[in-house]
């Protein structure tokens, strides 16, 4: 499976610092990726919904290791970009 598509849009949060979107095969997006900002640096968050007592469970999320540091590695250095683009404005 390849990852065709990163679609990134900033935010100017205290912790999110933006959401992104995702392609694969140009035949499967994944929306609702946020861009955090935690204690040991950035990391993407997968969609997740709000259950009713109150805790989280992932929409979509990587089944191994590996496909979740490549979507990571990925949608940061996308991240990085669109901020370089935006400083540049």
């Amino acid at each position: 499976m390849e990852i065709t598509e990163i679609r990134v849009t900033l935010r100017n949060e205290e912790r999110l610092k933006g959401f992104a979107n995702i392609t694969f095969d140009n035949a499967f997006v994944v929306r609702g990726m946020k861009i955090i900002e935690g204690n040991n640096g950035l990391f993407v968050s997968m969609p997740s919904r709000k259950r009713p007592n109150g805790t989280y469970q992932d929409i979509a999320h990587p089944i191994h290791q590996d496909m979740r540091e490549d979507i990571e590695s990925q949608v940061l250095k996308e991240y990085e970009e669109e901020v370089k683009r935006n400083s540049s404005n």
